[in-house]
């Protein structure tokens, strides 16, 4: 199937990735709650996305690709209002984010930007337990809820023993987990990561995606994400969002669209796709067959 072909939103039958999703929620014939319509987002005078449309599946793990400064991120930030569109609009349950008030929001809505910046001298614990604000009432300020979900995200991410570190001592890898704790503590139905393996080595990066998936699958989270790797973004995405230029190229679970001519639309680059040995899903192997069997 070619790029151009694959804009049309069909889906193949489930593969095993999604078969293991045993506790989603029935969301047959019921609108997906975070939508954007004829958005248009912009730095000053410079138009990064125009007039773009798109749904975020319910329930799914959907990750967005590209080169740099295709607008991904930009659209991600618009997705968790921290970008005023300059046209449309993002929706949340049909209504327009900017017309929700910004606590509602986070109660729905988590979202992990780049680079964030924890408050100096603050501790792994403290920030953390900044994600159950949106929870809290004047009332009640911290509750075994609270505190529940605060320990379980710290263990979820292997931040525990890092409870009484200041978070500006640690390394970039571990405030990256830490960063990631807090969004979990927040236990939004949908949350949004941008570039979340960033500063993690390989073996943390291929756990933090793995938690992304088990939250999705044994909680139903819906979860959109940014990432580099188109590897990876095709083994742990139900569904693929590929953006060049402001806008979107293809979308649709990874095994309809990732192919040969879609990797060169979008990155220019020369590649052969073959089965993940791992999982079966679409592997980018850099290079054409001609150099392969040249060296």
């Amino acid at each position: 199937m070619t790029a151009s072909a694959s804009t049309t939103g069909t889906s193949p039958e489930p593969g095993p990735a999604e078969a293991a999703s045993v506790n989603r929620p029935n969301l047959v014939n019921r609108p997906n709650r975070l939508t954007a319509r004829e958005l248009t987002l912009a730095y000053e005078d410079r138009t990064v996305v125009d007039g773009l449309d798109l749904e975020i599946p319910d329930g799914e793990v959907t990750v967005i690709v590209g080169p740099n400064a295709c607008g991904k991120s930009t659209l991600l930030r618009a997705l968790g209002r921290l970008l005023r569109p300059r046209g449309g609009a993002v929706l949340l349950d049909g209504t327009d984010l900017a017309r929700i008030p910004t606590k509602k929001i986070a109660q729905s809505v988590g979202l992990l930007p780049q680079s964030p910046v924890a408050p100096e001298a603050i501790t792994v614990a403290d920030l953390v337990s900044r994600g159950r604000q949106p929870h809290q009432r004047w009332w009640q300020q911290w509750s075994e809820e609270d505190e529940r979900a605060v320990t379980d995200a710290m263990e979820r991410t292997d931040v525990t023993a890092l409870a009484d570190r200041p978070v500006d001592e640690l390394s970039g890898g571990q405030r990256q987990r830490v960063w990631i704790a807090m969004a979990l503590a927040q236990e939004t139905d949908l949350l949004l990561l941008d570039e979340p393996t960033t500063y993690l080595d390989i073996s943390h990066q291929v756990e933090v995606l793995d938690l992304v998936r088990q939250l999705n699958h044994e909680r139903g989270r819906t979860v959109v994400a940014v990432l580099h790797d188109l590897n990876q973004a095709a083994r742990y995405a139900d569904h693929l969002i590929a953006m060049k230029d402001g806008r979107i190229v293809a979308r649709g679970r990874p095994g309809d669209i990732v192919t040969a001519d879609l990797v060169h639309e979008v990155f220019g680059l020369d590649s052969v796709v073959v089965p993940d040995p791992v999982t079966g899903s679409p592997l980018v192997v850099p290079g054409t067959p001609w150099q392969a069997e040249r060296n």
